[in-house]
């Protein structure tokens, strides 16, 4: 499919909300233009509707090709959700096209993780033991049996994951409470309002624990941001407190 400036925003910028759309960048006098052009074709045709391929001429579209910042050609670029998710420059081989296609389409534990039942999170582990939206879930279905050495082997392998290491660290801070090695006032009612729902009273309970928690301040800490993780970057409740977690702190 051409693709000019009139028709970009519809074609790729829309359409790119819906599924893949592959922009190839590319002028009639470009010799590694015309090698990619047909590869890139074929390859966006065996994957049969779930990915489309548009095709800009930069010496027709100039202004396109700025917006792009477009500087050598061939330039490849995929659009997901309106903006450029991947991309490459120059002619590239067959196997290298196939696996720059292949990483815009969800894997198959991309896929279970969206049926989200205990079966289909338990073999997205198996697939991809690191991906913690697979790995967390799984392990709050375990803990919530009380399989907590299951679950903490299945956080385990999730690395860099506020909301596995703060998982993790309620299991251990409960298992510290129940044998009586760590003795804070108020830790069940607090957990038993984030169960409950209540993000805002469990968040101020457990945050006006932090500065008596000796020896078990750290582990509040990972259950405190693993909570804000999950409330996202844009809860004004998350923001209010990481203030009071920092004052707290230091």
């Amino acid at each position: 499919m051409d693709v000019t400036e009139a028709t970009f925003e519809a074609a790729v910028i829309e359409r790119s909300r819906e599924l893949p759309v592959v922009v190839d960048f590319w002028a009639e006098w470009c010799g590694p233009c015309r090698q990619l052009g047909p590869l890139i074709e074929r390859a966006v045709a065996a994957h049969e509707g779930r990915i489309e391929l548009a095709k800009v001429d930069v010496d027709a579209n100039p202004n396109l090709a700025r917006t792009y910042g477009i500087q050598g050609i061939p330039a490849v670029k995929a659009f997901r959700d309106g903006s450029v998710s991947s991309e490459f420059v120059g002619a590239q081989p067959a196997l290298a096209v196939e696996r720059f296609l292949d990483g815009l389409l969800p894997s198959e534990a991309d896929g279970l993780i969206a049926l989200g039942d205990e079966h289909s999170l338990r073999r997205a582990v198996e697939l991809e033991p690191t991906r913690a939206d697979a790995a967390v879930p799984l392990a709050r279905l375990m803990y919530a049996r009380g399989e907590e050495d299951e679950a903490l082997a299945v956080l385990g392998r999730v690395p860099g994951s506020f909301s596995a290491d703060g998982l993790s660290a309620r299991i251990r801070l409960e298992r510290a409470v129940r044998s009586g090695d760590a003795p804070i006032d108020g830790l069940e009612a607090a957990l038993a309002a984030l169960d409950a729902g209540d993000t805002e009273a469990a968040l101020d309970d457990l945050l006006g624990m932090l500065p008596s928690a000796d020896g078990y301040k750290d582990d509040l800490r990972r259950i405190v941001v693993g909570i804000l993780d999950e409330l996202g970057p844009d809860s004004q409740l998350a923001r209010d407190s990481r203030r009071r977690l920092a004052s707290a702190l230091y």
